[in-house]
This record gives C-alpha cells, sequence and structure tokens, in this order.
C-alpha cells in the first residue's frame, strides 16, 4: 500500500499529492497538498487526525445538493478557509440522469466518464472553484485539502493541473491520478454500490460496470487534457486564460510548495 495513503477510518481516498520530484531539480513538499472523499462519516479520529495535518484551507469540489446531502463534518473549533461553490444546483447532476435513463454497461460507463472529464475543465462551476483554489495555494502557509465526493474525478483533475503546473513529471502525475485505484477498494465496494444504484433507479449494474464508475483510468484524464488543448492550445494557456494562474501566481504558487 502507498505511503501517500493517510489512514483514516471513514473518510475515502485521503492522501497525500505532494512530495514528488519537478522538472526544475526541486520537490513539491509533504502534507501541504492533501485531496480525499468527502467528510460527512468521518469518525472522531478522523477528526483529530484531520486536525493534526494543520489545514488552512479546504476546497469542497462538490455541488450544493451533495453537501446538504451529506455535510462535511470538521474538528470542533475548526478555524480554516473553506472554499465552495457559490452557485445553486441547476437541475440534475450528470451523473443522476446518466444512471436514470442509460444501459450500465462498463462501455457506457467508460464513454460517460470519458465525456465527463471533456467538460469538467470548462463548466463554469469548476472553473470558478479553481481558480479560488489556486490563488489559495499562492497565500496560505498551511496544508490545503481538496475533495469532492470521491476524490477521484473532479479532484483528480484539479490534483493533475497543479502537478503540471508545478513540474511534476507526467508519468508521476498519472501515478497519483491512478492511486484512487488502490486507496478505494473496488472489490468490496462494487456490489454495496451496485445495490445502492438498484434501490435507487431500479436496475443492477454488473460488478464490472460498477468498478468502472468507481475506480478511474488514464483515457480519463487524458480526455480532460485533449478537450483543454483543443480550445487553448496548452494547459499553460488554459491555467493561465482560464484560471488566472498567470507568470507573477504561478511563480508564488511554486515558492510555496516546492522545497
Amino acid at each position: 500500500m502507498s505511503t501517500r495513503l493517510l489512514g483514516f477510518e471513514a473518510v475515502e481516498n485521503f492522501r497525500d499529492y505532494g512530495d514528488y520530484a519537478t522538472a526544475a531539480g526541486r520537490r513539491l513538499v509533504q502534507r501541504r497538498l492533501l485531496r480525499s472523499g468527502h467528510h460527512a462519516r468521518a469518525s472522531d479520529a478522523d477528526l483529530a487526525a484531520f486536525s493534526a495535518l494543520g489545514v488552512d484551507v479546504v476546497v469542497d469540489l462538490r455541488r450544493a445538493s451533495e453537501r446538504a446531502a451529506q455535510p462535511s463534518r470538521r474538528p470542533q473549533g475548526f478555524a480554516g478557509r473553506v472554499i465552495e461553490s457559490r452557485d445553486a444546483d441547476l437541475g440534475e447532476a450528470p451523473h443522476i440522469a446518466f444512471l436514470r435513463s442509460t444501459d450500465l454497461t462498463p462501455d457506457s460507463v467508460r464513454g460517460f466518464m470519458t465525456e465527463t472529464y471533456r467538460n469538467m475543465p470548462f463548466d463554469a462551476r469548476h472553473v470558478d472553484l479553481f481558480t479560488r483554489y489556486f490563488a489559495a495555494l499562492a497565500e496560505t502557509e498551511g496544508a490545503v485539502l481538496i475533495h469532492c465526493a470521491a476524490g477521484k474525478d473532479r479532484t483528480g483533475l484539479l490534483a493533475a493541473l497543479t502537478h503540471h503546473l508545478a513540474g511534476v513529471g507526467e508519468a508521476d502525475a498519472l501515478e497519483d491520478y491512478l492511486l484512487t485505484n488502490t486507496a478505494v477498494n473496488l472489490e468490496a465496494r462494487a456490489p454495496e454500490v451496485a445495490a445502492v444504484i438498484e434501490r435507487n433507479f431500479g436496475r443492477r449494474p454488473s460488478d464490472a460496470a460498477t468498478r468502472a464508475f468507481l475506480g478511474v483510468e488514464a483515457e480519463y484524464l487524458a480526455a480532460a487534457f485533449a478537450a483543454v488543448r483543443e480550445r487553448h492550445g496548452s494547459l499553460d494557456a488554459y491555467l493561465r486564460d482560464v484560471l488566472g494562474v498567470g507568470p507573477e501566481l504561478r511563480a508564488r504558487i511554486e515558492a510555496r510548495l516546492c522545497g
């Protein structure tokens, strides 16, 4: 099991995505960049462990309806800044519409996830949250935690963009992205999640389809980056022109994150 995984009892996929070498010969510092799934089921021991990490900023990438359904637990007295979406949800979440209306096969799941990743960098909610996250990275001394529901897709894309900005090699960035498949016991979770889908939508997907939904694949992240390059020419141009990470802000982020 990777040493990047932090031993939380009831918060899935909690890990450090720092401590990678960069192209400039430096290294991302440890325990400054953290990522996870949601914290609604955090145990008291988890809250104590969270407190010990010195988190100054939490970026909650979930929709308002997700936050309302599974409100985060925080340690008593937590004084950190929480960045979350400011707009109300507009309509049904895409994954709910997919589960409700589409044949749930491994191929259909992969097709849905690929298209989701192609759209994710340009969703107005994500652009707003990603922009505020990068601004926070430049000014925050303590750790910054990013999370969504499962800590794999929205979180995975934002972590990968951070790695690109900091000069982390593509192989290391991809390894970090794919670590979800180790951090989450997909085999054990698949039957449980399939039963929930059946209860809510009247159809039970196969375990293979459910595992495709729960895990991540290199092609998903590649689809997001390809879409960014198609629209903006490069990831650097997207970071600069869409998320506001110009040379000055980028230099401040790199100075804070790299030892």
